[in-house]
């Protein structure tokens, strides 16, 4: 995400993440490391957070607003009231892999036959080991075996808690798994998971915020 008073940087902002170690001047270094860069006459702090264990990677990916997603839209809740703070610029989330790494074993499973009817976090247990994420099914006494298409293997997303930039990046890597339509997986990824929780909350009190 680019401020638009900065969209001029993206192409710069954009390779951040690949040319940290090697660029800036390191003002901060703790659990987390700022560097000042310059930029086009601009200086600007850069922070990069350390990665979270695992059990938060997931909880960021599926549920909470990243540290860096708060402190880029935090400043302009502040400067909109009238308190000075620094401009926030852009944030980078780089969360992905452990989203596209899910994908990849619901997509396998799918194609497998095999469809956990009760498919939400409680569920899935989870673990890196290396640099590969492992996925493990529990509470399976509720199953369907048989062939699973499109709409069945993106309404069995429904369940799962997110932010919708989530589910989007669900749908697509699922549909790459599974050599299916991309914008088709993630309108129907999205219309069940509104579908779900626009009946759930009905009848139960949702204690995070929903954004469908």
């Amino acid at each position: 995400m680019i401020n638009p008073k900065y969209e001029y940087l993206r192409e710069y902002v954009e390779r951040i993440p690949k040319d940290f170690e090697t660029i800036g001047t390191v003002i901060h270094s703790g659990r987390n490391l700022i560097k000042m860069i310059t930029v086009d006459g601009l200086d600007i702090n850069v922070k990069r957070y350390t990665i979270p264990p695992l059990i938060n990677r997931i909880a960021y990916a599926f549920f909470r607003p990243s540290k860096g997603k708060r402190a880029f839209v935090y400043p302009e809740k502040l400067l909109e009231k009238g308190f000075e703070t620094p401009c926030p610029i852009a944030y980078i989330k780089s969360c992905e892999d452990v989203v596209t790494a899910f994908a990849e074993f619901t997509a396998r499973l799918h194609e497998a036959g095999i469809l956990h009817l009760d498919y939400s976090p409680g569920n899935i247990l989870y673990d890196k080991i290396g640099e590969e994420y492992h996925f493990s099914l529990v509470d399976i006494n509720r199953m369907h075996f048989g062939e699973v298409d499109i709409k069945k293997g993106c309404a069995n997303f429904a369940r799962l808690w997110g932010q919708t930039p989530f589910f989007i990046l669900l749908g697509k890597e699922y549909a790459r798994s599974r050599g299916m339509d991309e914008e088709e997986c993630v309108r129907l990824v999205l219309h069940y998971r509104k579908k779900f929780w626009n009946r759930y909350r009905r009848r139960h009190q949702v204690w995070f915020q929903l954004d469908i």
